[in-house]
Formats: C-alpha cells, sequence, structure tokens
C-alpha cells in the first residue's frame, strides 16, 4: 500500500490552520522565512499570487516530495492596500477608512508538488462592503475582537461580521485567509482525496 503524500501548510497563520483541519486531512504546519514586503506597482491580486507560491517554494527543499499549501490575501480599496494593523491605533484608523466603502480582498492559494516542482494556483476575490462606521461601534469592536493580525482589521469569522453590509465571493473561506473550494480542487488533481 503506498504512503499518503505529506501534507505541508507554509504558514503561521491559525486562522488558516483552523481552515486546513476542516479538511479533515492529516498535514503539519511549517512558517516559511520569506519577505512579504510588495513590489512597486505590483497589482494587490498579483502580490498574493507571488507570496502565496514563494511560501510554498521556501520549504520546498526541508519537505522533499511532500504538498506544500502557500497562501497570502492582500485587502485593498481605493487604491490603498491594507495590511494587519498590528496595533488598536492602526487598526481604528483603517476601519474609519473603510467604512462605508467596499474593500477588496485578494487571496491567493499555492500547492506545489516538491516531488517534481510543479504548482497549482488560483487568486479567489472576495468584495466587502462596510456599514457606516461610528467611532462608538469601532472602539466596542477592537476591544472586543482585537483583529491586530487580520488585514483591514476584519474578522469576519468573529465579531467584525457585524460591521460588514454585504460580502460578494464564490468562496467564504477566502477571506479568512485560505480558500477552501480552489484548494480542495487543487488537492484531488494532485491526488489526495477530500474528504
Amino acid at each position: 500500500m503506498d504512503k499518503p503524500r505529506q501534507l505541508i501548510l507554509a504558514s503561521g497563520s491559525r486562522y488558516r490552520k483552523a481552515l486546513l483541519g476542516r479538511l479533515g486531512l492529516p498535514f503539519e504546519v511549517a512558517v516559511p522565512d520569506v519577505d512579504e514586503s510588495a513590489r512597486s506597482g505590483e497589482a494587490p491580486a498579483d502580490t498574493a499570487l507571488r507570496l502565496a507560491v514563494l511560501k510554498a517554494r521556501a520549504l520546498e527543499r526541508q519537505y522533499a516530495g511532500a504538498l506544500i499549501i502557500g497562501s497570502d490575501q492582500v485587502a485593498s480599496s481605493g487604491g490603498q492596500r491594507f495590511d494587519k494593523p498590528g496595533n488598536h491605533e492602526n487598526a481604528r484608523r483603517q476601519l474609519r477608512e473603510l467604512s462605508g466603502k467596499t474593500a477588496q480582498f485578494d487571496t491567493a492559494v499555492a500547492l506545489l508538488d516538491a516531488g517534481n516542482g510543479g504548482v497549482q494556483t488560483r487568486v479567489v476575490p472576495c468584495r466587502v462592503t462596510f456599514r457606516a462606521l461610528d467611532e462608538a461601534l469601532i472602539e466596542r469592536y477592537l476591544k472586543k475582537e482585537q483583529p491586530y493580525d487580520c488585514a483591514g482589521a476584519a474578522k469576519a469569522e468573529g465579531l467584525g461580521i457585524a460591521l460588514i453590509q454585504r460580502i460578494e465571493t464564490e468562496d467564504p473561506t477566502s477571506l479568512i485567509g485560505l480558500p477552501l473550494i480552489a484548494l480542495s480542487e487543487m488537492l484531488r488533481r494532485a491526488g489526495l482525496a477530500v474528504p
């Protein structure tokens, strides 16, 4: 009987780990050491895709023969990028700027076959329209949720859903950071049974 392929999630994100766990497949987590800076003039979707592939490839030698998942998300609105805020003040500023506006969350996933070097990729866009947010609402949300590690300070899998008026996407898990519909298709093409 053939040994099942080793599956590696190239991410330190607890959100991506929890999402991948939904598929019921055994996997390991390894954090790649990559520079996640955007390049000058690079479109948000292109940044997300480049970084997803880069994260997977960063672990290719360490996990020879494995299937390695890389993912990245870039949020933007009105030509401005919204990274992980990192702290309360930055989160407050981001939510003020996103109040009443629509943001695009481009989430890329890459599945690298470290056995043959082949890589499957996909970018899944998600448009999020925010409600008009007043200062009191922003403060209550930030104190309860502390979404400092979420792009745009929008933790939709938690209380952040109350800040959102509408979500438009083909895959709701893309907003959380790992598009499982696209990934499931990739894993099946790579020979893994899902579920």
